[in-house]
């Protein structure tokens, strides 16, 4: 009967350190389950933060690239509007100094007939 109950003993012991072995390793597995997750969503959150910084950059780039062509436009449709200005002036130059022209060619030719008369 002693050998019998040592038997058992023996089994009990050696299920019960078997169990006892066993039970930790799930956890073990499961602790290094959530590690790796939470190693790929420090990855992740990472991966999305280079990529705001990216699109931020790029956005700022194209606003400067449109600031910059309004600039350009501003000043083109600014140069426009003064040779408008210049060739308009000048139109009315070119107008006046015609209109005196023929005045004074007029005044020159009335001239020239009271002398011509004053000669007579």
């Amino acid at each position: 009967m002693n050998k019998l109950l040592a038997a058992l003993l023996t089994a009990l012991f050696a299920t019960a350190s078997f169990a006892a072995s066993h039970a930790g390793a799930p956890m073990a597995a499961a602790s290094g389950a959530a590690k790796a997750e939470a190693k790929a969503e420090k990855k992740e959150a990472k991966a999305d933060a280079k990529a705001e910084k990216t699109a931020a950059k790029v956005d700022a780039k194209a606003e400067k690239a449109a600031a910059k062509t309004d600039k350009k436009a501003e000043k083109a449709a600014a140069e426009v509007k003064s040779d408008k200005k210049v060739a308009t002036a000048e139109a009315k130059k070119d107008k006046a100094v015609a209109a005196a022209d023929k005045k004074e060619a007029k005044a020159e030719a009335k001239a020239e007939v009271k002398k011509e008369e004053a000669k007579k």
